[in-house]
């Protein structure tokens, strides 16, 4: 255990090098199955799935409220759709229908752009105890629905990756949002260790902790990427590098940092604030090519 962070930075990642693909098919690319979705923000799972995409997954597959279905899939004519019932908020109301795929996805992930924490918990009771995918994302509402499911995370001891920002972390800690912020070190190497779980703590500068006691940290691509479904894009990130093998630790970090650039760049030719979250997954590829 180290007590000063890492930084993530050049050094970093060419000591931690992304898999090489090549001669083979979609699924030997990575399978990346995502849960979420809602009539109040009915286009952000779009942006985790062209985040997953840009990222190098091979195949990923939406199961979104049925309203929803037709729409995304003429949208993103790449990806797989599962429509699942609704409730009349909008929200996720079961998931029967995309039960059958999750033995062949390599990374789940669940909660961007749902509204309901309480929809959310649904899912993720009826979903965690059957998944057998190699690494599982918590995000926006699935964190928060975590607080009252703290027994069925721990049980996925050694594959969960959570994405919180600081209200989210109070949400599913119990703590204030002001220790949240001023001890986050503490804050995330507890909740690391306790469900054993790579967690990202998303802020102005970003830090990471593993269930090894391992901190990083990313000094944050700049103002413009505290817009609207940014959070969104950076799941996407990281799912898709899960999805493509790298350990959970590794593909967080590489998420990070692979947002945060990619906001860097769109912030030195567009200004430092303005550009939209949907511009940040084709930034991808081109920063993946230098390592």
């Amino acid at each position: 255990m180290s007590d000063a962070p890492i930084t993530l930075d050049g050094a970093w990642l060419r000591a931690h090098p992304l898999p090489v693909h090549s001669d083979v098919d979609k699924n030997d690319r990575g399978r990346v199955l995502l849960i979420g979705g809602s009539t109040r923000v009915p286009g952000g799972v779009r942006l985790t799935t062209e985040a997953a995409f840009q990222a190098g997954a091979g195949k990923v597959q939406l199961a979104v409220p049925d309203m929803l279905a037709i729409p995304l899939g003429v949208l993103l004519p790449e990806a797989g759709i599962f429509a699942l019932p609704s409730d009349a908020t909008g929200e996720i109301a079961g998931t029967d229908p995309v039960e059958q795929v999750l033995d062949h996805c390599d990374c789940l992930a669940i909660g961007p752009a749902m509204g309901s924490a309480d929809a959310a918990g649904q899912v993720l009771d009826a979903v965690l105890p059957r998944a057998n995918a190699r690494s599982v994302i918590l995000d926006a509402a699935a964190v928060i629905a975590g607080h009252d499911r703290l027994p069925l995370l721990r049980r996925m001891t050694g594959r969960l990756i959570l994405t919180p920002h600081a209200g989210e972390m109070a949400a599913l800690t119990g703590e204030d949002r002001d220790v949240v912020t001023k001890d986050r070190a503490k804050v995330l190497l507890r909740l690391a260790k306790d469900l054993g779980a790579v967690v990202v703590l998303k802020g102005p500068t970003t830090m990471l902790a593993n269930p090894h006691g391992e901190l990083a940290l990313y000094g944050g691509g700049g103002a413009g990427l505290a817009t609207g479904g940014s959070g969104d894009v950076l799941t996407g990130i990281i799912a898709g590098l899960s999805a493509r093998g790298l350990i959970n630790w590794e593909a967080a970090c590489w998420g990070v940092w692979l947002h945060g650039e990619a906001g860097r760049r769109l912030s030195e030719r567009h200004g430092p604030m303005g550009f939209l979250a949907r511009q940040l997954p084709a930034e991808t590829p081109s920063l993946m090519r230098g390592f």
